[in-house]
């Protein structure tokens, strides 16, 4: 599996952006997806995750209430909608995609990752 993430820009307190990530390969409805986010000078950080199996959703409490993670499987694609966005959310941030069928949280349990698209925050 193949993952290429997009959507990430410079934006304002408050403001908005999607991120999508597209994935290649016919067995993408079969994976858990989730997103993740790294700050300069801190550590890979859980953000959101969807199942394959049921479209369970799981959220970083930082986020929750303010992303939205979603996913076409016709498209091959997993979004995360950002809403409210705080300079605090400023990082790059990455999609992965695990085969176990349950919400995961660790990085771990991610078998596939793609490259990051930059979000910037500005006060």
């Amino acid at each position: 599996v193949q993952l290429q993430a997009s959507g990430g820009g410079l934006v304002q307190v408050g403001g908005s952006l999607r991120l999508s990530c597209a994935a290649s390969g016919r067995t993408f409805s079969s994976y858990t997806m989730g997103w993740f986010r790294q700050a300069p000078g801190k550590e890979r950080e859980f953000v959101a995750a969807i199942t394959g199996s049921d479209g369970s959703l799981y959220y970083a409490d930082s986020v929750r209430g303010r992303f939205t993670i979603s996913r076409d499987n016709a498209k091959n694609t997993v979004y995360l909608q950002m809403n409210s966005l705080k300079p605090e959310d400023t990082a790059v941030y990455s999609c992965a995609a695990a085969r176990r069928q349950a919400i995961v949280v660790a990085t771990a349990f991610y078998d596939y990752w793609g490259q990051g698209t930059q979000v910037t925050v500005s006060s």
